[in-house]
């Protein structure tokens, strides 16, 4: 397993979410430390990230705060999404009765070398291949 990580879109969103505290102090914590030798991000989190952030928050984040904050996660290590990663994702749906969406977020933590994925969406401590689905907030309530 390396030490890469792969965070999922909802550790993002609740690093600008201030409706969980807990969760956000949490989500912060974990990207202050977050390099582009350490750290991945696929184009889907990066889309998704910009969407809810702008659109599903209580407190939605201005769009050109939103894209600045898109802008600085690009800086990390971005999984190329092609044709070859859709197809290997639905084979991840299919084997594992996951949606499209956490499939699709598997693979590129696979594709990108990464040894843990952190999501909230994902059972904690599920293992696909060298990935394991850290759930950062576990515990928190």
């Amino acid at each position: 397993m390396t030490g890469k990580v792969f965070v999922d879109t909802n550790v993002l969103v609740y690093a600008m979410d201030d409706a969980d505290p807990a969760k956000q102090a949490c989500a912060r914590e974990l990207m202050s430390s977050a390099r582009a030798e350490s750290h991945a991000v696929s184009p889907q989190v990066l889309q998704e990230f910009y969407n809810a952030v702008t659109r599903k928050l209580a407190r939605p984040v201005a769009p050109e705060d939103a894209a600045l904050a898109v802008r600085a996660l690009a800086r990390l290590t971005v999984v190329p999404a092609d044709a070859e990663l859709v197809i290997a994702a639905i084979e991840i749906h299919r084997r594992h009765q996951l949606s499209l969406w956490d499939a699709l977020i598997l693979q590129a933590a696979l594709n990108g070398g990464c040894g843990r994925l952190l999501s909230e969406d994902l059972q904690h401590g599920f293992r696909i291949g060298s990935v394991v689905v850290e759930n950062p907030f576990h515990g928190l309530g």
